[in-house]
């Protein structure tokens, strides 16, 4: 359908300029109804745009700040791939202290997610243990030595308890303001081991020695994964270390 489908959120809804960041999708900012907003257009499947607006419902009833549906004249979250959402003002973490901020909201993050459904098409890190392909990851595209040491990094973190991740707390999916932590940025998230989240810089999450270095390797070994096979994507796979 394309950008025509933003008339969805009435006559005056407007784009206004391009916002830079993700990669999968177009976004820009809009006005709906006389307010600021951020719409993107992508390709994601009708369930896998169900399960992230209303996993984003979920969490702002839940008391977290993140990126709101607002929805189309007809009550629709979505329509033809397009989401429109709040914009939320901040700047990205830049001290000690605001990693600490972002650490505390992924956990709850975390909290509030346990036993949350698998977006539709995902695999975890335990179950690309087995599978060879779920959504972006296609282990078959990647050096079959490189898929081992994956396996190996992923193994470390199996059997733990699951929630959805935000996939991608970096410092362009963080706003930061004096009063609140917000995320944005939903693209990558699924359900996994919440360490995958906590490799922070500063280890800004407090991880003890060894469950950090689990982490770390499990993170490195799931961008790689996720990207394959672009110039970070093979640096982020370098970072594994061998069986």
């Amino acid at each position: 359908m394309g950008w025509e489908a933003l008339e969805r959120w009435g006559a005056d809804a407007t784009r206004l300029e391009p916002l830079t960041g993700g990669v999968a999708n177009d976004v820009w900012s809009v006005r709906v109804g006389g307010r600021l907003a951020v719409a993107r257009l992508g390709a994601r499947s009708d369930a896998d745009l169900a399960w992230e607006t209303g996993l984003l419902r979920h969490l702002d009833r839940a008391g977290l700040t993140v990126p709101v549906p607002i929805p189309a004249a007809d009550g629709r979250l979505f329509a033809g791939g397009l989401v429109v959402m709040t914009y939320l003002e901040g700047g990205p973490p830049e001290t000690p202290a605001d990693w600490r901020r972002v650490a505390g909201t992924l956990r709850e993050l975390h909290r509030l997610t346990r036993n949350w459904p698998q977006r539709p098409g995902w695999r975890s890190s335990a179950d690309l243990l087995h599978a060879e392909t779920g959504t972006k990851v296609d282990l078959g595209a990647m050096p079959p030595e490189g898929v081992a040491r994956c396996r190996a990094a992923w193994a470390r973190l199996a059997g733990r308890p699951t929630c959805v991740v935000h996939g991608d707390p970096n410092p362009r999916n963080v706003r930061i303001t004096a009063g609140r932590v917000a995320l944005i940025d939903w693209d990558e998230s699924h359900v996994d081991v919440p360490d995958l989240d906590l490799v922070l810089p500063g280890n800004a999450a407090g991880l003890e020695e060894g469950a950090h270095d689990i982490a770390a390797q499990a993170s490195a070994a799931w961008e790689a994964a996720v990207c394959w096979d672009d110039e970070y994507a093979v640096k982020r796979l370098a970072e594994v270390r061998g069986i």
